[in-house]
């Protein structure tokens, strides 16, 4: 066994990049082979650099970030986490806001948390359904889930113009009655504009996806797009101004995505700003109210959110929800009073567990909490536009777009209406507010950018190259499809070899105008007669 000759000379343990010298091992070497042939004595200790400990360099901690970033499975762990995170943020907030209301009705501090977490578990389900079915199945599914959402919004408004018309208290007909957003046939209640959002994701991709490069014609685009979007729009804004935002946003994002020209986006901010100004006149006149002879809150909200009365003169209720929520705001501070002893919620607070959900954040967890809720929605929407960006089909990016806009402007919305920087509209927040139907067709919508996620062709490669076990497979998710493998369809045998050579059409005739083409033709009739 060889021997260095000396022990000292430097040598020692260099294909490691360890270099010992007669005071001992001076650890790695950063700068290269010089550095380490270069004697100990003439290095002082300034030329090596500000030696920084390796868990505080924040190049390494970019580095490393940047490194779990580029793993293949990134977005789909990243959705999981976020969408996860907010949904047990959700349900320990929906407890703490409603636990003192529930304990004084029926002596159950527990009911709504029981009834959101069911709702929950309906969701996961929705969600492992949704991210096992490919893209084909999205595509089919989308004109019959917009069609249903259609006729639930028109049985809905026709139940209350009805009740308003006859002066009648609640808008009943048979077992169907409606409650100015939702439907309740027999003991199961359904909120069609939570549907809508959904099937117009599904629908406006595929539509989209199907027109291609003929989207840059107004004719194009205005059909059968437009159309279904201002339905929606009539049939959503008489009775929630809130949800036709989110279905605006969501257009945005599905045109966005699509690559639409700059011109169309503004033609299409005038027409919603147009309809929300005339939505915003009808309810002036009273429509849309909630009951014959009610106050118009629509008129009143917007009236104190352009000219803001002192907050110890509201006592309406334009104005007195988003006074309570900014007293419980204030009550918060930086780190909260605490978990479950927000004052707001003891009947200070209207709809604290619903549309000012983010107040009570705000006061029990404080600025720490609230930072942390849009921090994940955050992550959300950064994940999402990467699942659109990295995709190959055209459909799995825009509905991937599209359903990142609705969740991602939604929150928006109604954070914003909370803290006083919008208007209040009446929407919920995503995963955190209390209900049932949003929760669901939520987590339906993050089973299918799960889906997305999966098909990725850096994850796909990576699930076919290490592929789970069987029962995993069987029980969670399929193996997603090879990018870039598509099966062509093969030609019917007759017409293999039965077009003669001369008329074969070649790949620049079909550019070529019809006399340049006829002249080919000839030619090679000549040259035939001539062989």
């Amino acid at each position: 066994m060889a021997t260095p000759r000396n022990r000292h000379d430097g040598r020692v343990g260099e294909g490691r990049g360890i270099e010992v010298t007669a005071e001992g091992t001076s650890g790695r070497s950063a700068g290269g082979r010089g550095a380490r042939d270069a004697p100990a004595a003439t290095r002082g200790p300034d030329d090596a650099g500000p030696q920084v400990p390796r868990g505080l360099d924040p190049a390494g901690g970019l580095a490393a970030l940047r490194g779990l970033l580029d793993r293949p499975l990134a977005s789909y762990y990243l959705l999981l986490s976020s969408a996860g995170l907010l949904l047990l943020i959700g349900l320990t907030m929906v407890f703490s806001a409603t636990s003192v209301r529930d304990y004084a009705e029926s002596g159950n501090a527990s009911t709504s948390l029981v009834k959101q977490a069911i709702f929950a578990v309906i969701g996961i389900v929705a969600f492992w359904a949704c991210q096992r079915l490919p893209a084909t199945t999205y595509r089919t599914l989308g004109r019959p889930l917009l069609f249903t959402a259609i006729g639930l919004l028109l049985v809905l408004n026709l139940l209350l113009v009805y009740a308003r018309l006859t002066k009648q208290d609640s808008a009943q007909i048979g077992p169907v009655e409606a409650r100015l957003l939702w439907l309740f046939v027999g003991g199961i209640q359904v909120q069609p504009s939570e549907f809508a959002k959904f099937a117009l994701v599904l629908w406006g991709a595929h539509v989209i996806a199907r027109k291609g490069a003929a989207l840059g014609w107004w004719r194009e685009l205005a059909t059968p797009l437009f159309p279904v979007v201002g339905l929606l729009f009539v049939l959503v804004g008489y009775n929630d101004l809130g949800t036709m935002l989110c279905l605006l946003a969501l257009v945005v994002g599905l045109l966005w995505a699509a690559g639409v020209r700059k011109r169309v986006f503004a033609a299409l901010s005038a027409v919603g700003l147009l309809g929300i100004g005339v939505l915003v006149a009808v309810a002036s006149l009273g429509a849309g109210s909630g009951e014959t002879g009610a106050e118009n809150y629509r008129l009143a909200r917007l009236t104190s959110f352009i000219d803001p009365p002192p907050l110890d003169a509201c006592k309406d209720a334009g104005c007195y929800q988003i006074a309570q929520a900014r007293y419980a705001i204030e009550n918060g501070g930086w780190f909260g009073v605490g978990l479950g002893k927000s004052i707001a919620k003891w009947q200070w607070l209207p709809a604290a567990e619903n549309d000012f959900i983010f107040a009570v954040v705000a006061e029990e967890l404080g600025v720490v909490g609230c930072v942390v809720v849009v921090a994940l929605f955050a992550v959300l929407a950064y994940t999402g536009l990467r699942i659109a960006r990295r995709v190959e089909d055209p459909f799995r990016r825009l509905a991937a777009a599209a359903a990142t806009t609705w969740l991602v402007g939604q929150a928006v919305i109604n954070i914003g209406g909370v803290v006083g920087l919008l208007p209040l509209t009446g929407v919920p927040l995503p995963f955190i507010s209390d209900g049932g139907s949003a929760l669901v067709v939520t987590l339906a919508a993050i089973g299918m950018l799960a889906s997305f996620a999966r098909a990725e062709p850096d994850a796909a490669r990576a699930l076919h190259a290490r592929p789970p076990a069987r029962w995993v497979r069987l029980l969670w998710a399929p193996l997603p499809p090879l990018p870039g493998r598509r099966r062509r369809p093969a030609a019917p045998p007759a017409a293999r070899g039965s077009v003669p050579r001369s008329r074969e059409r070649r790949p620049d005739d079909v550019a070529a105008p019809r006399g340049v083409r006829l002249d080919r033709t000839r030619r090679g009739s000549a040259d035939e007669r001539r062989r």
